[in-house]
């Protein structure tokens, strides 16, 4: 059966409530249930959390104590995305994107901050969608992208502390697997494709208008941002999107395919994964691209190692991170392409071939890396500055995905 597709005119924005408990929602809607409110405290310094998504569930750990302060389970195979407002994250399941809060927070104030905890979990709220697929959550503003439906919905992650958020949604022409994200001007770029192929990049003003668009960009995925460029990876390269300037960006191979990016806000080059094998069942690439925004470069870096999707970062300088299958966090200058260190963290292992199999993921949270261990069910902590693993947390899950706050 294909999945239904929403009577909703591409960009056309409509707000919907803030809550409606116990009725039918579209997806995109969201719900809540009936949770007592939580207890805020506030502690003397910031309490970093993991959230990790393990089969059955999603667990809470305090990177601090080790402790698993909440283990909530959860049916059929989940993922986890920051939310965005550095205290929620969500969680990808079978009905949407469940709201997981990890009860740790702060606020600055001038030269000092404050910092908060609560009790952690899954806060009731669940934003529904067909398949929930890319969370983008860039410049205050979280846009998610519905595969089943082509539904994209867009909302105010600091909403989240109060319950269900207000939501805004649009639409793509057609389903497809694809991301969009809503940007400060309020226009909206958003994947172009359909089911069965992906082809281009679209920018829509508020009032559903196409601003500029590019059909080349085939087997588009994925996003991120250089600074304040959006870049978007294809088949044969990558695609630049500057304000309403959209300039193709050639990989040197005819098929050199870029679909895993990690952005930093203080370095205009990107980061990239890179594969030259379309008929590979598993390709495990050992070069990764740096896509330099400032003249619509690309560059490529040997590691000597391979690694996965999930083995990409950026460091609190715009450092590009790898976390290699030799078990090492490959740090490289974006600048020069460079490879400056690299990092012991866990022993070597190799990617598996379903995507959804553990394998050893990184996370980084300011010069705080987090690498899990499947092997070992834990998870590291490295110092980045100082280029070394801090403490290691034992699990009582094998752990597969995974987001950290600063708290």
């Amino acid at each position: 059966m294909k999945p239904t597709r929403l009577p909703v005119l591409l960009a056309t924005l409509v707000v919907t409530g803030a809550s409606a408990c116990g009725t039918a929602h579209e997806p995109g809607g969201a719900t809540d249930t009936d949770t007592e409110p939580a207890t805020d405290s506030e502690v003397a310094a910031a309490t970093p959390r993991l959230a990790l998504t393990h089969d059955g569930g999603v667990m809470v750990v305090d990177v601090a104590s080790g402790e698993v302060v909440a283990d909530e389970a959860m049916e059929g195979f989940v993922r986890v995305s920051p939310a965005g407002d550095g205290r929620h994250a969500l969680v990808s399941g079978n009905l949407g994107w469940h709201v997981l809060d990890l009860g740790s927070w702060g606020h600055e104030h001038g030269d000092h901050a404050h910092h908060y905890t609560s009790d952690p979990g899954l806060t009731g709220v669940l934003l529904e969608a067909a398949e929930a697929g890319h969370v983008v959550a860039h410049d205050g503003i979280t846009t998610l992208f519905d595969d089943g439906t082509g539904t994209i919905t867009v909302l105010d992650p600091d909403d989240l502390a109060d319950g269900a958020p207000q939501v805004s949604t649009a639409a793509a022409d057609e389903a497809h697997h694809g991301v969009a994200v809503r940007l400060v001007d309020r226009n909206l770029l958003l994947t172009v494709g359909d089911e069965e192929s992906r082809s281009g990049v679209r920018l829509v003003s508020p009032s559903g208008a196409v601003l500029t668009e590019t059909d080349e960009c085939p087997g588009v995925h994925g996003e991120a941002f250089a600074e304040d460029v959006a870049v978007f990876g294809c088949e044969d390269g990558a695609v630049v999107v500057d304000g309403r300037l959209m300039t193709k960006v050639a990989s040197p191979d005819a098929y050199g395919r870029i679909g895993n990016q990690a952005g930093s806000e203080v370095s205009p080059v990107l980061l990239g994964d890179y594969k030259t094998d379309p008929d590979a069942e598993l390709e495990r690439p050992t070069r990764v691209a740096l896509v330099d925004t400032r003249n619509a470069s690309l560059r490529l870096v040997d590691l000597g190692t391979s690694y996965s999707f999930r083995s990409l970062g950026r460091g609190p300088e715009g450092e590009a991170l790898v976390l290699g299958t030799d078990g090492a966090i490959h740090v490289i200058d974006p600048e020069t392409g460079e490879r400056v260190d690299a990092i012991d963290v866990v022993g070597r292992w190799r990617e598996p071939l379903e995507w959804q199999q553990p394998r050893p993921a990184l996370h980084v949270v300011g010069a705080t890396a987090y690498v899990t261990d499947p092997d070992h069910d834990r998870v590291h902590v490295v110092d980045l500055d100082r280029g070394r693993v801090t403490s290691s947390l034992d699990l009582p899950h094998t752990p597969n995905e995974l987001v950290a706050n600063a708290g």
